[in-house]
C-alpha cells in the first residue's frame, strides 16, 4: 500500500512539474520521498532556483509562507493546514508594533521561524545558524530580537550589544533541562552533545557544539567522533543516521517530539498534490517588506 502511494505521489509531482520539500523533523517515510530535505530557509532558497511550477512543502505553515516569499511566481502547497508553530504564534504584528513604540526606533532582528506578517515589520531576518553574525552586523548598539528568547540569549552571549529579547520560545527545545542532558551524557560518556540554540542557556552550557539542524548534519559528518547526543527535535536523528551509517546517534530526551512536524502523512501529501491543496500565498503588501528583511540577511551572510 505504501509503495503504491509513493508511486502515485512521484507520478503526480512529475505531471504537475512540482518539487517536494521536506523538513528534517518530518516523519522518516516523508523524508524518504523528498526531492530536497533540509531546514526551512535552505529548502525555500533551493526550490526558488529550480524550474518547478509547484512547491509542496512538508513542514509547518511559516515555512510554506517563506517559500511563497522567495518564490512568488510558484504555487506553494502545504499538505496539512493545521501544521503550525507554537513559537511563531507567540508574536503578532500588532504586538511587535506596540513593543517597537515602547523601545523606540531600534532595529528588529526576527528569526525566520515566524510569520510573514511579522517578518514584514522587521529590519532583518536571521536563522539559527547566522543569528550571531546578523546581530553583530548591525551598526546600532541596541536591538530587539524576536521571537525566540533562547536564540536571543545565545546571540547576546556572543555580542556586546544590548539586546531586548521577545518572550517566545519553541516548546520542544525549551523543555529540555540540564538534568536530562547530564543524564544522556552519563549514559553515553563517549558521545558529543550537539545542541540547537533554541534550547535553554543551561542546556547550551553543556553542549560540545551549538548548531542549527544543517550545522548538526555537517558537524557529525566531519567529526572524528563516532557517537553523538542529538539536542533537537528527534526527527533529525533519521537523516543523521542515514548520512552516517557507521556512527551512533542518541536522542537527548524522549520528549523532544514536535506534534506539528509529525502531522503530515503520505496520504496528506498525495491529497495535496492530487487536489492542489492547501495553497499558501503571501499577499504582495506583506511579501515585499518581508522579502526585504530576508534579503538583508542574505547580504550579511554573503560578506
Amino acid at each position: 500500500m505504501t509503495d503504491n502511494i509513493v508511486q502515485e505521489i512521484r507520478a503526480l509531482l512529475k505531471e504537475r512539474n512540482a518539487i517536494l520539500l521536506v523538513h528534517n523533523y518530518q516523519r522518516p517515510e516523508i523524508q524518504d520521498i523528498a526531492d530536497l530535505t533540509g531546514d526551512s530557509l535552505e529548502l525555500s532558497i533551493k526550490a526558488a532556483k529550480t524550474d518547478a511550477d509547484v512547491i509542496v512543502f512538508c513542514g509547518v505553515h511559516f515555512m510554506a509562507e517563506t517559500a511563497s516569499i522567495v518564490s512568488p511566481d510558484k504555487t506553494v502547497l502545504i499538505p496539512r493546514l493545521d501544521a503550525g508553530c507554537p513559537m511563531a504564534d507567540m508574536i503578532t504584528p500588532e504586538a511587535l508594533k506596540t513593543r517597537i513604540a515602547e523601545l523606540g526606533e531600534i532595529p528588529v532582528v526576527t528569526y525566520v521561524n515566524s510569520s510573514a506578517s511579522v517578518k514584514a515589520h522587521s529590519t532583518i531576518c536571521c536563522t539559527s545558524a547566522n543569528a550571531v553574525a546578523v546581530v553583530n552586523s548591525l551598526a546600532e548598539h541596541e536591538i530587539l530580537m524576536t521571537p525566540d528568547r533562547n536564540l536571543c540569549q545565545y546571540a547576546a552571549s556572543k555580542s556586546t550589544k544590548r539586546i531586548h529579547c521577545w518572550d517566545g520560545y519553541c516548546p520542544i527545545h525549551d523543555r529540555l533541562t540540564a538534568e536530562e542532558v547530564m543524564n544522556a551524557k552519563a549514559a553515553h560518556p563517549e558521545a558529543l552533545f550537539m545542541a540547537h540554540p533554541e534550547c535553554r542557556p543551561e542546556a547550551l552550557a553543556l553542549a560540545d557544539a551549538v548548531l542549527s539542524t544543517s550545522g548538526m548534519l555537517d558537524f557529525a559528518k566531519r567529526s572524528d567522533s563516532q557517537s553523538f547526543i542529538v539536542g533537537t527535535e528527534e526527527g533529525l536523528v533519521y537523516p543523521l543516521q542515514k548520512a552516517n551509517p557507521n556512527k551512533l546517534f542518541y536522542r537527548v530526551s524522549e520528549f523532544m517530539v514536535c506534534e506539528d512536524m509529525k502531522r503530515t502523512t503520505l496520504s496528506d501529501v498525495l491529497r495535496a498534490i492530487t487536489a492542489m491543496t492547501y495553497e499558501v500565498k503571501v499577499s504582495e503588501n506583506v511579501r515585499i517588506p518581508a522579502s526585504r528583511a530576508v534579503e538583508r540577511m542574505f547580504k550579511v551572510t554573503e560578506r
